[in-house]
């Protein structure tokens, strides 16, 4: 089937009717490879996690060669079940150019587990991508995301639904920015969303979504991640909330303070829940997405970590002590996803 399925979603086994979407995680990653190029390099054997060790390289989680690698589909299989049995039932993953997507082998997952999975397309940020796509044009990289979300990703034919991670370096650079607006014709084009890894930078955020909104892009079909890192005060969130955009949270599972890319202090699972209240007393709440954007090894629950079923077992149960309504937390992990998933 070619073409994109306007008001269906597209899912790595074909297209289903939004109805069809339970609650869902908006920003994941499966299949990947985020190893930071400089370790990469050193070409040092991967490091086994023992219990021993555990703790220290999810401390430290990019430091040690192979916990950024998730290259197992019966790992990823397995780890899919905790989900279906917490009652989640599908999962946005967002591997990009650059971090080694591999969209037949989402597939595979996604029918051996029985849990719904959108694929993503675009570009990580610039020092993971190849030194030859710095020449290409906004046009032939606007190609490269239509190609994915109507004919397939990279050469197959599972097809994406929706447009991103697009990674954004702070500042960003010429290609990213090349990225970004190519990303906006996508949408214009298809009718996808966009999800964005801003750079790190609280005024970030705004600057990327500019620069889609300047191309032509829907800032309110854009999802923009990585928050809980980002953005740190009320006045600056509630001007990204004011630009009509889907707020992102997707640190959920990391309970640690800790961040090892920059001196900040990350919010817990509690911090992350007031600041979503906040947003939703100021009337956002149609604009509020949750994930945990696993990419190592040892937020794995075979390594020690979390799992993919966190938010369902953990979050949403604190969610309803917290005095969140069910009808929001069915806003949050249901309406949002179904509305931005929808192809358009």
């Amino acid at each position: 089937m070619s073409g994109t399925a306007r008001g269906f979603i597209q899912t790595v086994t074909g297209p289903i009717a939004p109805e069809v979407l339970g609650p869902t995680l908006m920003h994941e990653h499966l299949l990947c490879d985020i190893t930071p190029p400089d370790l990469a390099a050193r070409g040092r054997p991967d490091v086994p996690i023992t219990l021993e060790n555990c703790w220290d390289i999810h401390r430290h989680w990019c430091r040690h060669q192979g916990n950024n690698r998730l290259t197992d589909i019966a790992v990823a299989v397995d780890e899919l079940a905790r989900v279906k049995r917490a009652g989640g039932s599908a999962l946005v993953e967002v591997t990009t150019h650059g971090i080694k997507p591999d969209p037949v082998g989402l597939r595979r997952i996604s029918e051996l587990s029985g849990v719904t999975v959108v694929a993503g397309c675009g570009y990580y940020v610039e020092e993971f991508l190849p030194e030859d796509l710095a020449a290409r044009s906004v046009e032939a990289l606007a190609e490269t995301m239509t190609t994915g979300l109507t004919q397939g990703l990279m050469g197959s034919d599972v097809k994406a639904g929706i447009i991103g991670e697009i990674g954004c370096s702070d500042p960003l650079t010429g290609l990213e920015r090349r990225v970004l607006q190519a990303a906006a014709l996508a949408q214009r084009e298809t009718g996808s969303s966009i999800t964005i890894h801003p750079g790190r930078r609280p005024e970030a955020p705004e600057q990327a979504l500019a620069v889609v909104r300047e191309s032509g892009g829907d800032p309110a079909r854009c999802i923009v991640g990585h928050i809980d890192r980002t953005i740190f005060d009320d006045d600056t969130l509630f001007r990204l909330a004011d630009t009509g955009c889907v707020i992102e949270y997707d640190f959920f599972g990391i309970e640690s303070a800790y961040y090892p890319f920059q001196d900040i202090d990350l919010p817990n699972d509690g911090g992350r829940l007031a600041a979503l209240r906040r947003l939703i007393e100021r009337g956002h709440l149609e604009q509020i997405a949750v994930s945990q954007d696993i990419c190592t090894k040892t937020r794995l629950s075979r390594f020690g970590g979390h799992g993919y079923g966190y938010i369902f077992e953990h979050v949403v149960p604190m969610m309803r002590r917290r005095g969140y309504s069910e009808d929001e937390i069915e806003t949050i992990l249901v309406a949002t996803p179904r509305r931005l998933l929808t192809l358009q």
